[in-house]
């Protein structure tokens, strides 16, 4: 009687976590109606909505979408995305709101939401727009529609000596100018921007399930147009905040009161580039808001020769973690990543998803867990299926013709192409708390992913366990693991840990306060089934029936496929480990 209702608990709680959930920003992190502290993870879908060969969407159609979201939810974990939308698609005329694209919008979404994946919607733009920019221009840009910079008189566009297209930003002339009556509202062009999103998000709210949308962010990569004299972060305060306070405002009149509005700051706050920013003079957003921040290495981009390793994003990371906290709501950081044609990327990914997974080094994590912090949501860019396969006529010039890369401005940042993730899978389909039932007090994981693409190269564990901790280490040694440790708030849902595909359930060591399994169990505390909408990415649950609110639960999980079982005195052994180490460190 006590094991069937144990069975029944469980089957309950099984129904329970299928449940599509909201996603509400709070101070410490996202959480759902269970409130459960969220992370999510995934793709910007995608750099095609930049290209009118996919007109101005990220898949040329509805079933390119149904691929790449099985792909992208099997071989990745993803549980979000970023997916792009265009106002000159939305409004092509000063008078028309193309609701045909908005449908196949909502169409290309709903393949990813039927996945279990969440969706964050994103109004993009760089440089402002591709009509700024002659036919023989180096650089191209795209967002406003060609009625939009008919309006102004804008000079000749030029770049001047530019090593990136981003610099455009800061010398090209006409797209300054053209930024800068944006902000000012010159020609009425803001007023028209937010009446055009009202009606964009009324149409996209009505066709897709709000249970599953993340939010709006209203405004790539915002930038100035011209200081005025006044510093940047003046300029955010006069300027953007106000922005983002209307953009709100239409929120809540299309019927996305309950989600939240993801501001970024001035694009260049973060960077070598050194513009200030940051939204760090504004006062608290608080949860309707959620602080949306960048990071590109422009060092390593430019002139910094170095490779990546162990720690080199931690500073860049809690960067963003501290300016959230600042500000009363969490962090979230919609774009990352690196060019695919570097030798150095895939390692200077891989330490950008430690610096997400927790403050600290893996040198220092297990000496210094209780500082940790929280787990930052993320979305890499990009996911472009056509990869390579372009043919997008730059500003409309029939004699330039992209094909390579991402067909604009010479990038190549997609990480799959042909069908195939271009990356060692090691680096993007990681162990990550997708649902914690409690509060996140540290999170690590060692993915032993090599520094060369596609699995090549020379693989090095960064996350070391003390030699104290002789058989947590040596049962973690050559071997991918994480350590999640939370703090128990009274909430009956279960824990939710994405599961790699390298960790096969039956092959997958956890070691916790909860039990100590090698293989993991049908029924328990410690279970695993597949991922909502996925048919074979797997997620482990960890359920703690009774524990009292306030108890501090600890797991330890081991890919240990390279052997048949591990035996019951070395779990024993390196449960007591794990759990003097965590009593003596939270």
């Amino acid at each position: 009687m006590v094991r069937a209702r144990w069975i029944f608990v469980l089957m309950l709680l099984g129904l329970m976590v299928t449940v599509p959930r909201p996603a509400l920003a709070a101070a410490n992190g996202f959480t759902d109606p269970y409130g459960r502290e969220l992370t999510f993870r995934g793709f910007n879908v995608s750099g095609s909505t930049k290209l009118h060969e996919s007109s101005l969407l990220p898949f040329r159609t509805t079933a390119d979408a149904a691929a790449s979201a099985t792909i992208m939810r099997e071989q990745t974990g993803a549980n979000a995305i970023r997916f792009l939308i265009s106002w000159e698609g939305v409004q092509p005329t000063a008078t028309t709101i193309d609701t045909a694209y908005l449908s196949r919008a909502a169409a290309q979404i709903k393949q990813f939401t039927d996945r279990g994946i969440h969706v964050l919607l994103d109004y993009h733009q760089d440089l402002y727009a591709s009509y700024l920019f002659n036919t023989g221009s180096w650089y191209t840009g795209d967002g406003a529609p060609k009625w939009v910079t008919d309006k102004g008189s804008y000079p000749a566009e030029s770049c001047g000596i530019c090593v990136l297209w981003g610099q455009n930003m800061l010398t090209n002339n006409a797209v300054r100018k053209a930024a800068y009556d944006f902000w000012h509202n010159n020609y009425g062009v803001q007023d028209a921007y937010l009446a055009q999103a009202s009606s964009a998000l009324t149409y996209l709210g009505n066709a897709l399930p709000k249970s599953m949308l993340l939010g709006v962010d209203p405004f790539n990569e915002p930038f100035d147009g011209g200081l005025d004299g006044a510093s940047g972060t003046t300029w955010e305060q006069n300027f953007l905040l106000p922005f983002y306070q209307k953009f709100r405002t239409v929120m809540d009149g299309a019927g996305w009161s309950a989600l939240p509005l993801y501001a970024e700051p001035l694009v260049f706050w973060n960077t070598t580039f050194g513009e200030a920013g940051g939204l760090s003079t504004i006062p608290a957003l608080g949860s309707r808001y959620v602080f949306n921040s960048h990071y590109y290495d422009g060092a390593r981009i430019t002139v910094d020769p170095t490779a990546a390793g162990d720690g080199t994003y931690s500073a860049a990371m809690n960067r963003i973690r501290d300016r959230a906290t600042g500000l009363g709501t969490t962090g979230f950081v919609s774009e990352f990543g690196n060019a695919m044609s570097s030798s150095r990327t895939p390692w200077m990914i891989r330490a950008m998803y430690q610096g997400l997974d927790s403050r600290l080094s893996g040198a220092t994590f297990w000496n210094n867990a209780a500082t940790s912090g929280a787990v930052l949501s993320a979305t890499q860019w990009h996911w472009d299926t056509y990869s390579g396969r372009h043919s997008e006529l730059m500003n409309g010039n029939p004699s330039k013709v992209q094909t390579s890369g991402d067909a604009w401005n010479g990038e190549d940042h997609s990480v799959i192409a042909a069908g195939a993730l271009r990356l060692d899978r090691r680096v993007l389909d990681r162990l990550y708390p997708s649902a914690v039932a409690g509060h996140t007090l540290a999170f690590g994981y060692e993915d032993l992913a090599r520094d060369g693409f596609a699995g090549a190269g020379t693989q090095r564990a960064w996350l070391t366990v003390p030699a104290r901790l002789t058989t947590i280490a040596s049962l973690v040694t050559a071997r991918q693991y994480g350590v999640l440790v939370w703090r128990d708030t009274g909430i009956t849902a279960p824990t939710e840990i994405h599961l790699p595909g390298s960790f096969l359930p039956a092959r997958t060591t956890v070691v916790s306060d909860l039990g100590a399994v090698s293989g993991v169990p049908a029924t328990g505390a410690i279970t695993a089934t597949t991922e909502t909408g996925a048919s074979t990415a797997q997620r482990l649950l960890l359920t703690a029936p009774g524990s009292a609110s306030g108890t501090v639960h600890v797991a330890l999980i081991v890919n240990t496929s390279n052997t048949t079982s591990i035996p019951a005195a070395t779990l024993t052994a390196a449960r007591a480990e794990l759990l003097s180490w965590a009593s003596g460190s939270f």
